[in-house]
């Protein structure tokens, strides 16, 4: 079955920077486009980005310029470097397989803090 395992979060600083990944098994993983939600306390899960099969990548309005996504077919594996990182960045992030967020991991928290 469809296995996401999310690493890489972490406590930082503003201005910071971490690299998530997001290592799958189950499914033929280059074949399917990839995505990255988060979820804030106290808020619904968001969009963050996504990765199709021939590498073009969207991102959403609040991590533009500051996220990039990325993929790596041969380890199965799809990246978030996440540089620049305001407070509000704050959440659990997760990949996922489909763009509504509903088959995703178990998530790794990344905590921005002064």
């Amino acid at each position: 079955q469809v296995q996401l395992v999310e690493s890489g979060g972490g406590l930082v600083g503003p201005g910071g920077s971490l690299r998530l990944s997001c290592t799958a098994s189950g499914f033929s993983f280059s074949t399917y486009p990839m995505y990255w939600f988060r979820r804030a306390p106290g808020k619904g899960l968001e969009w963050v980005a996504s990765i199709d099969e021939i590498h073009s990548t969207h991102y959403g309005g609040s991590v533009i310029g500051r996220f990039t996504i990325a993929r790596d077919n041969a380890k199965n594996t799809v990246y978030l470097q996440m540089d620049s990182l305001h407070l509000e960045d704050t959440a659990v992030y997760y990949c996922a397989i489909d763009a509504s967020g509903n088959s995703r991991g178990q998530g790794t928290q990344v905590t921005v803090s002064s």
